[in-house]
């Protein structure tokens, strides 16, 4: 098992929107299975995208709801549904802030063999077909926050007030 360390806001290539893939072959095999296994390896992990691994790659993985899978080179469809849960991110450890959400989503893309593959999820697994898939494009979850929300979570990632692994 590979569990891979998790990159931190900050981290330039959390900002980089990734490249598409476009050879499926065992270096992409072996990417997807050092996402699974971060994905897994940790309680509180429900899903992980390349770059927060530090590859600048479109693919992610998710555990969760006892299902694990993954997306190479994603597109979404979202419905106009919306949750607003809590949402927090392995890249900004310990904050959780109610982010807007589609309640509903379908991410089409590839499995790791190229292979066509359309996943459709509601409530938290729709949550993380988004949450991930804006993590392939250079955004976080803060990005989504708005008013009172989104000013309250940029003062406690200025101040450090997450639970930084230099803090820890």
């Amino acid at each position: 098992m590979t569990m891979r360390p998790i990159r931190i806001i900050g981290d330039p290539v959390l900002r980089t929107p990734s490249e598409p893939v476009t050879t499926f072959d065992a270096e992409l095999r072996a990417l997807v299975q050092d996402l699974i296994d971060t994905t897994r390896g940790a309680p509180g992990r429900a899903a992980v995208a390349a770059p927060q691994i530090g590859v600048n790659t479109q693919v992610f993985a998710w555990h969760a709801d006892g299902h694990t899978g993954h997306l190479v080179n994603p597109t979404l469809e979202l419905s106009d549904e919306l949750q607003d849960d809590d949402e927090g991110c392995l890249s900004i450890p310990g904050l959780y802030f109610p982010t807007p959400r589609a309640m509903h989503a379908t991410a089409h893309g590839h499995d790791q063999h190229g292979e066509p593959l359309t996943i459709t999820g509601s409530g938290f697994l729709a949550r993380i077909l988004q949450h991930e898939t804006d993590h392939l494009h250079g955004r976080l979850y803060v990005d989504t926050l708005r008013g009172d929300t989104r000013r309250k979570a940029l003062r406690e990632i200025r101040a450090g007030r997450f639970d930084s692994p230099s803090r820890r």
